[in-house]
């Protein structure tokens, strides 16, 4: 009997890829584009070039703290090796190969719509460096697999507030850059971009809502969404938007690109729920990487003490 042996971080055969992306992928390859070349071009050609120009992570100061699920911790290498960034790639190991064409510094954010201070920012005028701190979370994607990372950064909450958030707003719209040159992946049109997300603002308010720049005690590698990213624990993955350019307050909610994608498979919401399966696979169950066995997966991801309350009255099957 053949037995093989796989990196703890490698995906499992009966992984599902999104369908927006299998479709999509197929209609390039039909379209002519030379899509099978052109990926794996891009996957080969330019991985020689990411040891060569790969980024020296600058160490951080900041402030440990006690938000800790007390569960064993993700390796590094699995952490930055096993990613979902379409915009370098649709496999998952893209990112790390293809994301070195990333600038991160210098970085700007624009922060706009219903604030009282709008403008374009650096980045250190948008988090402040000297009061960083460690948040060790839960990430569970909607492909049912999972981690435990240990992000460095500031609360979002915060940071919004100092922008002057007007009365009448109620929602947060978030923004990726795009930009061919630093991310080949853009010239397919996987999804529309740029890449947005958004939350209702009571959500981007919580005290879980996080703005990351670093994890494992250095800078946010590129393929983890350099210099900076959401993370928002109690929802799926995909909603911690990676290589933030805007921030926008809005009264209205904004679209979404997953949901845009395919509004069926991905709501505005997108909490960790075991009692919703995503219409293809089960929600009830995870692979925590590195682990052999799927695990139970928790409501909003373990976090319902802290986020519970806003989703009140909510029905949470049809508000997925």
């Amino acid at each position: 009997m053949l037995i093989k042996n796989r990196h703890a971080w490698q995906e499992s055969e009966n992984a599902v890829t999104p369908e927006g992306v299998y479709v999509n992928r197929r209609n390039f390859l039909r379209a002519g584009l030379a899509g099978g070349a052109a990926i794996a071009g891009l996957g080969s050609g330019l991985s020689s070039a990411f040891a060569a120009e790969d980024r020296v992570l600058a160490p951080l100061t900041y402030r440990l703290t006690n938000i800790d699920p007390g569960e064993e911790q993700t390796p590094f290498n699995a952490v930055t090796q096993y990613n979902n960034f379409y915009e370098y790639g649709t496999d998952k190991d893209d990112p790390a190969k293809n994301a070195w064409r990333l600038q991160p510094k210098p970085w700007s954010v624009t922060v706009d719509g219903m604030v009282d201070k709008p403008g374009t920012y650096g980045l250190e005028d948008v988090i402040d460096f000297k009061g960083l701190q460690e948040r060790i979370y839960r990430l569970r994607c909607v492909e049912a697999w999972s981690m435990v990372i240990p992000w460095i950064g500031v609360p979002l909450g915060p940071v919004l507030q100092k922008f002057g958030i007007q009365s009448g707003a109620k929602y947060v719209r978030f923004e990726t850059l795009a930009d061919k040159k630093q991310m080949p992946g853009i010239k397919w049109p996987v999804l529309d971009w740029p890449y947005e997300e958004g939350l209702r603002l009571d959500e981007a308010m919580n005290e879980l809502a996080f703005l990351a720049v670093g994890l494992y005690g250095n800078e946010l590698p590129n393929q983890n969404g350099a210099p900076i990213r959401l993370v928002v624990p109690w929802k799926y993955g995909f909603k911690s938007i990676k290589s933030i350019v805007r921030i926008s307050l809005t009264d209205k909610e904004p679209s979404t690109s997953w949901s845009k994608a395919n509004a069926r498979e991905y709501g505005f919401y997108s909490n960790v729920n075991p009692d919703v399966d995503h219409p293809r696979w089960s929600q009830k169950r995870e692979r925590r990487i590195g682990e052999f066995a799927r695990r139970e997966t928790l409501m909003f991801n373990g976090y319902g003490d802290l986020v519970a309350d806003l989703y009140k009255g909510m029905d949470l099957k049809a508000n997925y």
